[in-house]
């Protein structure tokens, strides 16, 4: 099979634009570099269509805009697998917004496949093996080796074959309208900044203290500083285990940062200066200008819809077993647990549930509310 091309130039992307308007499916991809950069972006995008492939570069300066209309275009059926990402990642580079999404990934799960890796898909339908070599690689780096696109391209150029095959199988089981309102759904996501201190963001954080919080968030700023400066993704800096060891003990001097095993020796010597600045500095802040982790409201133990909640698990287990697919893809566990304390009684009902699909009303329904009434 012939290289598929990469296009850097704008005229090259509005030639292709315009093939891309004239097809009504085309299969789609994109390449980041977040394990490799402080700031995460797109570094290149896979397309396919007609029996062909392209990739273009948007790292090149080439005006990418002219994509925008057939990606948004709902008469046209764009092939992605797992879009969650790649819907966020084209929204926030380029304002590109996905209409028309069909993503193999959903329709896997929604059809019960244990596997839905895009190379465990791949090897059952098609016998083919994708090397996995690439899947880290720094796509950020120029020139891309002719190993790097083949890989790329690889990624697009059986999804039109995957999708006829996975929509055959959700219409014979009468699932490819649960799948529709999830690609629906899935076009609709977007990468939200978090808002307030960095320190009440990071997982674990919660069990601090004031000011161990503060030393938390000096040193995620400090980390974030060096990261920006370096262009790297800033665990390479410290990750987050060792914020938090460093946060939880505030070490004073080096020989208390020396006791911290969450940081490697050479690290420790390395960051020492800049550590014990962070700690004084949220040593010296004002109380009344320390961060506070939000307490969250614990809800009152209920037996009765504790019970409730056990028995709906255990009704989901069944008809997930009977209809072959995962309990959490059927039902989730925080839509259980809204239905067990709000004990609905009609479908009307049902419908305030946040989170919960109109397939899995119309399709779970009738037996959720048999479940939930019998406790």
């Amino acid at each position: 099979m012939s290289q598929a091309p990469l296009l850097t130039t704008t005229d090259a992307v509005a030639d292709l634009g315009h093939a891309l308007s004239q097809h009504k499916i085309i299969a789609v991809d994109l390449e980041g570099d977040s394990m490799h950069s402080y700031q995460e972006k797109v570094c290149l995008l896979q397309f396919s269509w007609g029996g062909e492939t392209a990739l273009v570069d948007p790292l090149a300066g080439a005006d990418i805009n002219v994509l925008k209309g057939p990606l948004a275009d709902p008469h046209i059926c764009k092939i992605f697998h797992a879009a969650d990402y790649d819907i966020r990642c084209l929204a926030r580079d380029f304002d590109i917004q996905i209409i028309g999404l069909f993503d193999t990934m959903t329709a896997a799960q929604l059809l019960g496949e244990p596997k839905v890796g895009l190379g465990d898909i791949l090897s059952k339908y098609f016998g083919l093996e994708l090397d996995k070599k690439y899947q880290r690689a720094d796509w950020s780096a120029r020139p891309l080796s002719a190993a790097m696109l083949h890989y790329a391209a690889e990624d697009t150029r059986h999804l039109k074959e995957l999708m006829d095959i996975l929509r055959e199988q959700l219409q014979d089981k009468d699932r490819l309208w649960w799948a529709e309102e999830e690609f629906r759904q899935l076009e609709q996501v977007r990468f939200s900044p978090p808002t307030g201190p960095a320190c009440l963001h990071v997982k674990g954080a919660a069990v601090l203290q004031p000011r161990q919080l503060e030393t938390l968030e000096q040193l995620l700023q400090w980390r974030g500083v060096q990261a920006c400066k370096r262009d790297y993704p800033v665990y390479k800096i410290l990750p987050n285990h060792a914020l938090l060891a460093l946060a939880a003990t505030m070490p004073q001097t080096e020989a208390e940062l020396d006791k911290v095993d969450a940081i490697p020796a050479k690290l420790r010597q390395r960051f020492a200066p800049a550590i014990l600045e962070c700690v004084a500095a949220a040593g010296a802040r004002p109380q009344e200008e320390l961060p506070v982790a939000p307490q969250r409201q614990r809800r009152e133990v209920d037996p009765a819809a504790e019970e409730r909640f056990k028995q709906l698990k255990q009704w989901r287990s069944g008809k997930a077993k009977e209809l072959e697919l995962d309990p959490g893809i059927l039902i989730n566990n925080n839509i259980l647990t809204q239905i067990a304390h709000q004990v609905p009684r009609t479908d009307a009902d049902l419908s305030t549930i946040i989170g919960m699909r109109h397939w899995q009303r119309q399709v779970l329904g009738p037996e959720l509310l048999d479940s939930v009434s019998c406790v």
